[in-house]
């Protein structure tokens, strides 16, 4: 039998973009035949994983996992909403949260290093993930994480799977979880006035000037017109100022319901599932269109 050296491995990973154990076996059952070995692979995968490598990934699942003051979220992407509901891609997913909460990643590469076996695939998190990308015949993508770790509570609230809330805190754990609930349905910016970004409020002042530009009132009017525009936005999008969703008095801000509860946040992370991606929208007309063309053509 062929001596099956990490060279010949790495060779065939890069023309099949297969899982590297994957490949291993592969050319062992080929006996080395390079050739006969990437047949066997497509037979078994599809060749699915190199394929789907570039295509976009705006669906998923956010995860999130707490142990007392150690906790981590996570948002890995897949391109259907189909698929980020199979069972497999779930536990990947959790496995992932898991890893991020015991090993501390510093970013997705150190993430995609560590040892992971799942449906047969490994011994990496990288290799099970472009396991299941030919198993399901999706691309799927660790987008993003962020890690919990010190002497602050934790609470978290996952909105199914799409939307994910971790809160840091001192007091009250009802309060807390109330408040992560309360991130997922308003989206605040930022914890408070003084947090929010100042590429933001400078986005906000100039669209208030243009509209109060438009009034033909007074320069000295204008201005105020727009510093009040600014404020308002401030408190509505910061999260000690917003009114609590189980205000009973529908006024009641979420920072004066934790000075209530003795509680107070000391920062909040929320992840919406793709929020930023751009995805792709199909349009079937014009694909017919070009289909009739190049028939057309041909």
């Amino acid at each position: 039998m062929a001596a099956i050296t990490a060279s010949m491995v790495g060779e065939l990973r890069a023309k099949t973009d297969a899982p590297m154990m994957e490949c291993k076996k592969a050319l062992t059952e080929a006996d080395g035949d390079m050739g006969r070995a990437e047949e066997i692979l497509r037979v078994k995968l599809g060749s699915k994983a190199g394929k789907a490598a570039s295509r976009v990934t705006a669906e998923g699942v956010v995860s999130a996992v707490v142990n007392g003051s150690t906790g981590a979220m996570i948002e890995v992407n897949c391109e259907t909403d189909f698929v980020s509901k199979n069972d497999s891609f779930l536990a990947f997913v959790k496995s992932c949260a898991e890893l991020v909460a015991q090993h501390n990643p510093a970013d997705v590469a150190a993430l995609s290093a560590l040892p992971l076996s799942q449906d047969g695939f490994g011994p990496t998190v990288e290799d099970v993930r472009k396991g299941l990308i030919g198993k399901i015949g999706e691309n799927m993508a660790i987008r993003r994480f962020k890690r919990y770790a010190g002497d602050q509570k934790l609470a978290s609230y996952l909105h199914g799977t799409r939307i994910g809330v971790v809160v840091e805190f001192t007091g009250d754990d009802v309060a807390a979880k109330d408040v992560a609930m309360h991130v997922a349905a308003m989206k605040p910016v930022a914890l408070s006035t003084a947090d929010v970004p100042a590429d933001k409020i400078d986005l906000e002042r100039k669209i208030a000037t243009e509209k109060a530009a438009e009034s033909g009132k007074p320069a000295e009017i204008v201005a105020k017109m727009v510093e009040g525009s600014v404020q308002k936005y401030l408190k509505e999008v910061s999260l000690l100022d917003q009114v609590f969703v189980k205000a009973a008095d529908g006024k009641q801000t979420v920072g004066a319901m934790l000075k209530d509860k003795a509680t107070t946040v000391k920062g909040f992370t929320l992840y919406v599932v793709g929020e930023g991606i751009e995805k792709k929208v199909d349009d079937f007309a014009a694909e017919v269109a070009a289909q009739v063309a190049a028939a057309k053509g041909q």
